[in-house]
């Protein structure tokens, strides 16, 4: 694992295999478009039936009989989709959902079949929201000198709101700075100079580390840190007069606050023109994943102490009789036992 299950996201932005249960789960934001079943990974798990799940951050797969073993795709690592002639174990000679994906400089192959007779939902899904992930960018990337500014109006997003217009504010990024406009939203900090509104910044709020009041050659900023994943940047801002900064910063640090606790990704779909499932029955739908089904083998065992050890720091070792061996304290439910068996189930 790459990263704790709270803070940045990360689900739409690695390629991971064999997860914890809990990273199965959906994060604030995250909901299911399609879930689809039996579905064959043909080439990491050929002649395992398994389950598809279709995110607005992911595409998930896991075996049904063995959820430990699974994948997590997320949309951002996909390059491509396309449909490929494969053999199937459990289906021979086969149509299926072939998938390019890249992360850490590694590209990956994935080759989904659909084991129910002449059913393409697994591809018409993955395309699809690909397709819409890929076409609102705007909500999660940060955009420089982007054409988001018409006739000194915002391009509003369609779930987007204006929430503040503040005039007269300095970006600090020049010598002499230049003023500007700043439109904030529901889901990101707009900045744009008033004699040339190329000259902008779209901060959504998922990319925004952290805002805060700071000392500058300018006197008091105030200054967004943007996460190292999204460029990493320091943008400072100064008012006139400067008190405005301190009622500013309090409703920016509100807003941001507000969005982390309920992310828009904005990534809509709806599948034959029927409502969206409410948020509520995803995450309930989900958590079937993290039932296990059986006893944890050993692998997913230590995946989830040593997340958990990360956490609450390293422990000190006890004595196991059964082994002989000093080791280090087991989970409750768990026994050595247990963790040397395999188990299957139907």
């Amino acid at each position: 694992m790459s990263k704790a299950k709270t803070g940045s996201v990360w689900e739409d932005r690695e390629v991971l295999f064999d997860l914890p249960f809990a990273y199965l789960k959906l994060r604030p934001g995250e909901k299911i478009f399609d879930r689809i079943e039996p579905i064959e990974d043909t080439k990491g798990n050929s002649g395992t039936k398994g389950r598809m799940v279709v995110t607005n951050l992911r595409i998930i797969w896991h075996s049904m009989s063995s959820p430990r073993i699974n994948l997590s795709i997320g949309l951002n690592c996909v390059l491509s989709t396309n449909t490929k002639v494969v053999n199937s174990g459990l289906r021979g000679t086969t149509q299926a959902l072939y998938m390019l994906a890249a992360f850490k400089n590694n590209r990956y192959e994935f080759i989904f079949t659909n084991l129910s007779p002449n059913c393409v939902r697994h591809y018409t899904s993955v395309a699809g929201v690909h397709k819409a992930y890929a076409g609102s960018r705007m909500y999660r990337d940060l955009k420089l000198r982007g054409a988001i500014i018409h006739n000194k109006h915002l391009r509003i997003l369609p779930l987007e709101k204006i929430c503040l217009h503040e005039h007269s504010l300095w970006n600090l990024s020049s010598d002499s700075g230049n003023l500007g406009t700043m439109v904030v939203t529901n889901v990101r900090v707009v900045w744009y100079a008033d004699i040339n509104d190329a000259f902008n910044v779209s901060m959504p709020y998922i990319t925004i580390e952290s805002i805060s009041i700071r000392d500058s050659k300018f006197g008091e900023a105030l200054v967004f840190v943007v996460r190292q994943t999204s460029g990493g940047y320091v943008l400072g801002f100064r008012a006139d007069p400067r008190e405005r900064l301190r009622p500013l910063l309090t409703e920016l640090q509100a807003l941001h606050q507000a969005y982390t606790e309920k992310p828009i990704f904005g990534i809509e779909l709806t599948w034959n023109n029927e409502n969206p499932k409410s948020a509520s029955d995803d995450i309930e739908e989900l958590e079937e994943i993290g039932e296990p089904r059986g006893e944890m083998g050993p692998n997913l065992y230590l995946a989830s102490q040593l997340a958990q050890n990360k956490g609450e720091g390293e422990s000190q070792p006890v004595y196991s009789p059964y082994l002989g061996l000093a080791i280090e304290p087991l989970k409750e439910g768990f026994t050595l036992k247990s963790l040397f068996e395999v188990q299957t189930t139907s």
